[in-house]
């Protein structure tokens, strides 16, 4: 049964090859950078029609600072709960970077700024919709689809929807381009904290009474030396000072400095661990102070039994379809990272390609209609039992 439907789904979307390519470039061609509302509007709109032509019932929701995120499920409820799909429109690029990288088709790939990060996921979302009604296939849970324009920037005004959401959802699929060119799926992220670390101090002349001074950058190198000591690598656990800056001269002892925390872990008993160390940090050197600030604003994806139930139930469905799947899990994080808190997760199943935030970005084109048959299949089998959760997983 599962191999007939599969089947009848590639035959669409073959028929309609040039349609969904087409459709692709047009979301590429919409350049959407993660600080441009303007542009983001534009996409969404586009997204908000196709999606209405589709049956669909949608709400677009401006941010404050960004474009906002579109919510759309169908007119006509059907099914015994619901199935998130979310996405992101916006991208690393800024505007007018396809000037220099345009959309081009060349050995089997399509290139283009945005499109392997993941205009290429978008797209699947709605082919798979359209295949999935084009068969009369039923699907035993309703599909729900959230498109934001912030994830890049760390999901900040749309992440309090995408929560709410997922407390009530069955299931979530995240269109993030899977891992490497085996096309890995990923079933688990790690966490991602940032924190600021502040120093003051008191200032003096270098070369004139330099022991009336107290220096705020060698306060920081200390606890920099501190920060360090926080990193485990067999555990998964990095810390890194990615930037630092003080001082205003160099003949005065610094009276201020500041460096930034990036901060990865593999579980939520780790984050709280090495949250609760650094904004645990105290001064050594009498006369200055330290103020920090920050915190987890993505945590960890980890692998739980229903994301394995997920991962176990797509891994079936390729078999079906005589794709081999692997699983991974991946250092950086996306909105999977939030949905696997209250339901159960599947995330990286756009297309296979490479080049995220790199020049040379692309998929291969082959590949879009394979991925998009596996989402539709997804969408269409319940095959799993998950109750609902609507409160945290706990460490």
């Amino acid at each position: 049964m599962e191999t007939s439907i599969a089947r009848h789904i590639d035959e669409y979307l073959k028929e309609h090859q040039n349609e969904m390519i087409a459709f692709l470039k047009r979301l590429v061609a919409c350049e959407t950078p993660s600080r441009d509302s303007n542009s983001q509007i534009q996409l969404l709109r586009i997204l908000e029609k196709t999606l209405g032509e589709l049956g669909f019932y949608t709400i677009l929701l401006p941010g404050k600072e960004t474009g906002g995120y579109l919510f759309a499920r169908p007119v006509e409820k059907e099914g015994r709960g619901i199935q998130l799909m979310v996405g992101h429109c916006d991208t690393v690029w800024k505007l007018n970077t396809i000037e220099s990288m345009p959309i081009r088709e060349i050995n089997g790939k399509i290139a283009g700024p945005g499109i392997f990060d993941m205009k290429a996921g978008i797209t699947q979302m709605i082919f798979a919709l359209k295949s999935l009604r084009e068969i009369q296939a039923k699907m035993d849970l309703c599909p729900v689809i959230l498109i934001n324009s912030d994830e890049e920037i760390g999901s900040f005004e749309s992440t309090s929807a995408i929560r709410r959401i997922s407390k009530i959802a069955k299931r979530a699929f995240i269109l993030e381009p899977p891992l490497g060119f085996e096309g890995k799926l990923k079933t688990a992220r790690k966490g991602i904290g940032k924190f600021i670390i502040k120093v003051k101090g008191k200032p003096a002349h270098a070369g004139l009474n330099p022991g009336e001074g107290v220096s705020a950058i060698v306060e920081l190198s200390y606890q920099i030396q501190n920060l360090f000591q926080l990193n485990d690598f067999e555990k998964g656990i990095t810390v890194n000072v990615g930037m630092i800056q003080g001082g205003s001269s160099a003949n005065v002892i610094a009276e201020e400095s500041q460096a930034v925390v990036d901060v990865r872990v593999y579980n939520l008993e780790d984050a709280r661990s090495v949250e609760r160390k650094i904004l645990g940090l105290r001064p050594k050197h009498k006369g200055t102070e330290i103020s920090i600030e920050g915190g987890f604003g993505r945590p960890p994806m980890e692998r739980t039994e229903r994301n394995q139930k997920l991962w176990k139930l797509a891994k079936k469905i390729g078999q079906s379809m005589e794709l081999s799947l692997e699983e991974t899990t991946a250092g950086g994080g996306s909105d999977g990272n939030t949905t696997s808190l209250y339901t159960a997760t599947l995330d990286g199943l756009g297309t296979v390609g490479d080049g995220a935030h790199a020049r040379h970005e692309f998929i291969f084109k082959e590949k879009l209609i394979e991925r998009t048959t596996l989402l539709a299949m997804l969408l269409a089998n319940e095959d799993i039992e998950q109750e609902i959760s609507v409160s945290p997983q706990k460490a």
